[in-house]
């Protein structure tokens, strides 16, 4: 089994910049694929960006392409999320995810959460 714990998200102009944390525990985390969803209001929950602890592999949405970045943290079983040039669409509830495959990560099915943490960009 794994827990998630998110740093807090926050309210950042249009064009600012932010940043996530998402620490790991557990037995196996270092098998697993984590990173996070973000859902915002009326609309499905979706995929933003995967990491994977074993090699280092990360891999984004394409609307956040050029934008965000995932990387291991200062701590070996934390990951970071870094987003730049943040829009107004980008706001939403931010939740770190894990699952030990990349296509059931990405599916968000059968896998841990955090808590979610609420990000906010103004225009």
């Amino acid at each position: 089994e794994v827990q998630l714990v998110e740093s807090e998200g926050g309210l950042v102009q249009s064009g600012g910049s932010l940043r996530l944390s998402c620490a790991a525990s557990g037995t196996t985390y270092s098998r697993y694929y984590v990173g996070w969803f973000r859902q915002a209001p009326g609309k499905e929950r979706e995929g933003v960006a995967s990491f994977y602890f074993a090699d280092g592999t990360a891999n984004y949405a394409d609307f956040v392409k050029g934008r965000f970045t995932i990387s291991r943290g200062y701590f070996e079983n934390m990951v970071i999320l870094q987003m730049d040039d943040l829009k107004p669409e980008d706001t939403a509830v931010y939740y770190c995810a894990a699952n030990m495959y990349i296509g059931a990560w990405w599916s968000g099915r059968d896998s841990y959460w955090g808590q979610g943490t609420q990000v906010t960009v103004s225009s």
